[in-house]
């Protein structure tokens, strides 16, 4: 039987590949029943240029239409704690639990959390919320994501 940092590790080796592409180093895993059914990476940067290609999202698209019904009992496992885009998009998803591996200072959305429209509040009651679970690993990829994105914002002369 898997547990969470089993499935923290595979989103890890996720963002590598994301890394490997030319983009942040982001990696999700979602899970139902002990079994991996979507997986996602950071593509936002390449093939070409799309800024809502988020790891999260990315593993959201991935699950199977057939799945969608038993969201409540999925977990999904990303490496860096879900932006506001990536949080709203799983509250819609209605998945049940999520596992971040590092705080996002910088984007992360629990700043968020108890502020968000009520419809979007009464949905997050429902969700357990997990992190940071892996922080020794995932530390590293949150500051790597911090340095890639502000060097991508000066080099598009926006910061």
């Amino acid at each position: 039987m898997h547990n969470d940092l089993d499935y923290l590790h595979r989103a890890v080796q996720l963002a590598h590949e994301a890394r490997q592409g030319g983009n942040l180093p982001i990696g999700a895993v979602i899970t139902l029943d002990g079994e991996i059914v979507a997986e996602g990476k950071n593509t936002i940067w390449a093939p070409t240029l799309a800024p809502n290609r988020h790891a999260e999202i990315e593993a959201l698209e991935a699950l199977s239409p057939g799945l969608r019904a038993r969201a409540g009992e999925m977990t999904l496992y990303t490496t860096l704690e879900p932006c506001m885009m990536c949080l709203g998009a799983i509250l819609v998803y209605h998945i049940g639990r999520i596992v971040f591996g590092a705080y996002d200072l910088r984007g992360g959305a629990s700043c968020v959390l108890g502020y968000m429209p009520p419809a979007f509040e009464r949905i997050f009651a429902d969700v357990k919320w997990i992190g940071p679970a892996l922080p020794q690993v995932c530390d590293e990829l949150s500051r790597e994501v911090t340095e890639l994105v502000i060097e991508r914002q000066r080099w598009m002369g926006l910061g």
